[in-house]
């Protein structure tokens, strides 16, 4: 099994900034690509930033220059620094892995549980 866990949410005025961390666990032999995606109310779920299956990072046009992922790959864990917060970054931000089971040697995607980040005006 693995597990994604996620963490850093919050409430934060325009033009704040917040730090959201995403570790894997559990039976994993390599992770394929990693990242962040977000779902405003009402909307449909959507990629904010990730690591590809090369490596490169891969970001959405409305974040580009505000937000940046990095990762620890030691740790299995992802970042996204998030600054210049606009409301319109409101949504809960998953964290999404595509990765080989160790148990299986099948590749799954994993969703974390979910952080709500929130950008008052």
């Amino acid at each position: 099994q693995v597990r994604l866990v996620e963490s850093g949410g919050g409430l934060v005025e325009a033009g704040g900034s917040l730090r959201l961390s995403c570790s894997a666990s559990g039976s994993i032999l390599n992770i394929r690509a990693m990242g962040w995606y977000r779902q405003a109310p009402g909307k449909q779920r959507e990629l904010v930033a990730l690591f590809s299956n090369s490596g490169s990072p891969v970001y959405a046009d409305s974040v580009t220059g505000r937000f940046t992922i990095s990762r620890d790959s030691a740790k299995r864990t992802v970042y996204l620094q998030m600054n210049s917060l606009k409301p319109e970054d409101t949504a809960v931000y998953y964290c999404k892995a595509d990765l080989y089971e160790l148990s299986t040697l099948s590749q799954r995607v994993y969703w974390g549980q979910g952080t709500q980040v929130t950008v008052s005006s």
